[in-house]
């Protein structure tokens, strides 16, 4: 991981922190019960289960290290000020209108903490590239794997 800042929303931060506390102190301990139990079956069993047990505590490992990072570099989006921007910026809530005239909504966020399903989005995407900047009333254009599709800003808050 790269030693850039990882820009995080309060929410954001506070959900990583959530995990990492899960991580170390409810996760780790089933890791480890997985491991002795696995230990305890004996040369016939232990095997399979046994390396089981030590590739999730490897993973385990490895997430927790992650976020630990991932929060030393953290910096908190003021999105108090991204919300009274008439400018798109990251922390912002952007409603879109797509060729099929439906709207979508949005929210500006840091690659950490993106979550399209959520309506996340990173302002690393291809989307959030074209709106970053873009006021309300202007049009984006963005290639996605289907083409190039147009999408008008409608609001931005």
């Amino acid at each position: 991981m790269s030693e850039q800042p990882v820009l995080l929303t309060q929410s954001g931060l506070k959900r990583l922190e959530g995990e990492l506390h899960e991580l170390r102190t409810v996760k780790r301990a089933e890791v480890a019960q997985s491991i002795r139990e696995a230990q305890e079956l004996g040369m016939a069993q232990v095997d399979g289960q046994y390396e089981e047990a030590k590739n999730q505590q490897a993973f385990l490992e490895g997430r927790i290290r992650e976020i630990e990072k991932m929060l030393e570099l953290a910096q908190l989006i003021d999105e108090e000020a991204a919300h009274a921007s008439k400018e798109i910026r990251v922390g912002s809530s952007v409603t879109v209108r797509g060729p099929d005239g439906k709207r979508r909504e949005y929210q500006l966020v840091g690659p950490a903490e993106a979550a399209p399903l959520e309506g996340r989005i990173s302002l690393e995407s291809p989307v959030g590239r074209a709106l970053l900047g873009k006021k309300r009333g202007d049009k984006v254009q963005v290639v996605t794997p289907s083409g190039m599709v147009e999408m008008a800003i409608v609001a931005v808050a």
